[in-house]
């Protein structure tokens, strides 16, 4: 892992980084128009988010899921705008990276989505995505979902664009018309929330390649391909959504899948043996997490913080 150049005098490594939130804001637009697909990984935690910017992802992405999930509770609206607000920024502040935060169905009606805008910018969030289920919502890739009409989301977006003070957040309107309505009334949806101020368009649940190129040619603004494991849609490397016309792919689970996994087949483990020995070589190294954290760095305020020697298999 290559050293960071260090932009300024500051001190980026004591979570604030270089690129304030509006710089952030601003990057995600433009790359966006660039035409390469942006690969957003999934964090549910800073330090997540910290390793995906020197492993080199363009960005991070906030599950609404993951919060959810992390907190013990199912993604059904259960979570509130202060927790979901909470974790975005201490996950935002922890990376230079753009994000986008999963908002569900805007926490309320049009008054609560524009609060929640504000909050969201406050937060120091790049942007954000508003769905069109009723609450309480589910899981996109579930059956027997339910839908507000068209026109409450597109009041719900224009209040959202109107709330926005940064002109580059990202306001992106995710569609779950697919599984409810069919592919053609989702498009339709699509183009009266662009119409309305959408900034980028969320089709969620799109089955197979064919339903990806269809709604690609549809929509003309950018569209977000959303690859989580266990549901409705195939799962597409970046060449194919690339070759698809899609801006950004998101994967929202992986990691908290991943390390859930692991962490139960841990427990179970050291349960049954009595030790956690042969779980060693599939940990992260102490060295491996103080060179994400940049530990050493932290010399800069007190030369007593880093002071003694880790060999690589620490």
């Amino acid at each position: 892992m290559s050293k960071k150049i260090r932009l300024s005098s500051s001190m980026p490594w004591l979570l604030d980084k270089e690129s304030t939130p509006r710089q952030k804001s601003l990057l995600f637009r433009n790359k966006l128009k660039e035409g390469k697909l942006l690969q957003f990984v999934g964090c549910f935690s800073p330090y997540i988010a910290q390793m995906a910017e020197k492993i080199g992802f363009d960005g991070v992405y906030i599950s609404g899921a993951g919060i959810a999930n992390d907190l013990g509770l199912p993604d059904i609206s259960l979570t509130t705008l202060s927790e979901v607000t909470q974790r975005g920024r201490a996950i935002s502040r922890c990376s230079s990276l753009p994000n986008l935060i999963d908002i569900d169905t805007g926490f309320g009606a049009t008054m609560n989505v524009a609060r929640t805008i504000l909050e969201m910018e406050e937060a120091e969030l790049s942007g954000c995505h508003i769905e069109d289920q009723v609450q309480p919502k589910r899981c996109g890739h579930l059956d027997n979902k339910s839908l507000i009409s068209k026109e409450e989301m597109l009041q719900k977006i224009t209040a959202a664009v109107k709330a926005r003070r940064d002109s580059n957040f990202i306001l992106c309107a995710r569609t779950d018309a697919i599984g409810v309505e069919g592919l053609d009334k989702a498009i339709e949806r699509a183009q009266a929330y662009v119409d309305a101020g959408a900034d980028m368009i969320f089709p969620e649940a799109v089955k197979d390649p064919k339903d990806f190129e269809k709604f690609r040619k549809a929509v003309k603004v950018p569209l977000l391909a959303n690859m989580t494991e266990f549901g409705k849609s195939e799962l597409l490397d970046t060449k194919e959504l690339e070759s698809l016309g899609y801006n950004m792919v998101i994967y929202p689970m992986t990691m908290f899948r991943i390390a859930m996994g692991a962490v139960e087949n841990a427990l179970k483990d050291i349960k049954e043996k009595g030790h956690q020995k042969d779980l060693l070589p599939s940990m992260q190294t102490r060295s491996k997490l103080y060179e994400y954290l940049e530990y050493e760095d932290y010399n800069e305020l007190d030369k007593n913080i880093f002071n003694f020697n880790l060999s690589k298999n620490q």
